[in-house]
């Protein structure tokens, strides 16, 4: 394939030793190359206001933000870009989250040379990929998806950090009687008991 039919991919991840492997994997691959790489949230945002690659491969767990928020950040920010999320985390409700924020695939990290570079092929084409073992996870997951509103997750977030409902009212510019209302409507919706049930399920479910 020829350098002007290969497909440019940045890589975020703070892993370097990964990094370097995977880089040395898709320069070889003959269907794609590495055009930057960079190993925080920071060094993405710097990296893409000068030029966006075909594929971001994008880590969850980043030394300064959370992966899912992240790319849900960038979605909203540059609608072209097609991120492919790349990182150990098997649990359904980050998987879920990645995927409703935007990213077209998500890959493991010990997932086959083969998988990483399908993936990076199918979601350059704009096609949703998911490597096996997530497939499976999946077809297997028989608990009902937590879906929450971007309204829900602020709240949500605002109760784990603590603030009460007055100050939570302040911040999302609502009443107060409101705030109480919502906040009872995402502890049925979650099937909780109490304050401190939802806190432990949003942490535990990474919800927020």
């Amino acid at each position: 394939m020829s350098d002007e039919k290969l497909i440019n991919v940045m890589i975020i991840d703070d892993h370097k030793v990964l990094l370097e492997g995977l880089q040395h994997l898709i320069n070889h691959s003959g269907i794609a190359h590495v055009t930057d790489i960079g190993y925080s949230v920071a060094d993405c945002r710097a990296l893409l206001e000068h030029k966006l690659p075909d594929v971001l491969i994008l880590d969850v767990g980043l030394p300064d933000g959370d992966g899912c928020n992240f790319c849900t950040e960038l979605c909203k920010q540059y609608p072209s870009l097609k991120i492919l999320m790349l990182t150990s985390y098997a649990e359904m409700a980050v998987i879920t989250r990645a995927l409703d924020g935007g990213a077209l695939g998500y890959v493991l990290k010990n997932a086959t040379s083969e998988e990483i570079l399908d993936g990076i092929h199918f979601v350059a084409l704009g096609r949703r990929f998911l490597c096996s073992t997530v497939e499976n996870l999946f077809k297997k997951n028989t608990h009902k998806r937590i879906v929450l509103t971007g309204r829900e997750r602020e709240l949500l977030k605002l109760i784990v950090d603590g603030l009460p409902n007055a100050e939570i009212a302040d911040k999302m510019c609502l009443a107060e009687q409101t705030v109480k209302g919502y906040r009872k409507n995402l502890v049925l919706k979650l099937q909780v008991q109490n304050t401190a049930q939802l806190v432990r399920m949003a942490i535990e479910e990474k919800l927020v």
